[in-house]
């Protein structure tokens, strides 16, 4: 992921948040394998500080630049904060890492997984599906991403994700596809309550300021305007509940009068791809992974 970074101006911000979180993040961004960075204390520390390497990059290209309205899926909420001016990259940094280490614990105490449930009309079916097996088999499995109707991911124990994701595919002639998540851990779920106190703690201790434009939040899909210390409850929600980003994509097009533009800054594509099947063909998305990518973007909303 940092490799196509490494050798710009903006790699020092790597180096500031190594020394905040006590780790070396360089060697995560350019020499960590898979195994690694399934860990979630990897996982989030390194992504995290990807995206805000490429936030300082944009900054610094487009000077004039004043977001709108900033969202974030999951972890990418901290990079929002950060982006509005609720944290400091460095505050955002220590959050980051302290939520890591949390997670990372309640992990080895519960084990889980998560798996992206595709189909037509899915979500309904999956929350449908989800209660039942927590009523009739108590099986621990809950819907903990709604991105779209036709596409969600649940999150539980491995056994309880994998009845849900049989009964899914069975369920109907239209068919489900099942795709397994590399990760350890039931995510956005009661499994992550042991989480809360340790980040509690972190959230308590961290100065937060007003923000700039809006944000919207996971767990309600709401844009937030000021009264930044509401964000302390919010981030703490975020732990067990799922991430609304379905209706976070409804909100971003009612934030915005003017013709919406946006950007997705991070190591991947994956709410390009949501944003472009969720919203009106008239809004503009690019993802910007690299400086290739940013000059290119730049260059053609920016000339």
């Amino acid at each position: 992921m940092g490799e196509p970074w490494r050798d710009t101006p903006h790699w020092e911000l790597v180096g500031r948040l190594s020394a905040v979180c006590g780790r070396d993040l360089g060697r995560l961004l350019l020499r960590a394998g898979p195994e690694e960075l399934m860990r979630t204390d990897n996982a989030q520390l390194a992504t995290f500080t990807l995206e805000m390497v490429i936030l300082d990059a944009l900054r610094a290209t487009v000077e004039t630049l004043r977001p709108a309205v900033c969202a974030g899926h999951s972890l990418g909420e901290y990079a929002a904060l950060t982006a509005a001016g609720v944290l400091t990259v460095e505050d955002a940094g220590r959050l980051v890492g302290e939520r890591g280490a949390a997670m990372a614990e309640a992990v080895r105490a519960v084990p889980g997984t998560m798996t992206v449930l595709v189909g037509p009309d899915v979500a309904a079916r999956a929350e449908r599906l989800a209660a039942r097996l927590r009523a009739t088999r108590r099986a621990r499995v809950w819907v903990a991403n709604i991105n779209g109707p036709e596409q969600v991911v649940v999150s539980g124990t491995a056994e309880a994700v994998d009845a849900l994701a049989e009964e899914a595919a069975a369920d109907g002639a239209d068919g489900v596809r099942a795709i397994r998540i590399p990760v350890a851990g039931a995510f956005h779920t009661p499994l992550m309550a042991a989480a809360r106190p340790r980040l509690a703690a972190a959230v308590a201790a961290t100065a937060l300021h007003p923000a700039h434009c809006p944000v919207i939040a996971n767990v309600d899909a709401r844009a937030h305007r000021g009264e930044p210390e509401r964000w302390r409850a919010l981030l703490l929600r975020q732990l067990v509940a799922p991430v609304r980003w379905s209706g976070s994509m409804r909100t971003l097009a009612t934030v915005v009068r003017a013709p919406l533009r946006l950007l997705e800054l991070g190591p991947g594509t994956t709410l390009t791809g949501l944003a472009r099947r969720r919203l009106p063909p008239e809004v503009q998305v690019r993802p910007v992974a690299t400086p290739a990518r940013l000059a290119a973007v730049a260059a053609e909303w920016w000339p």
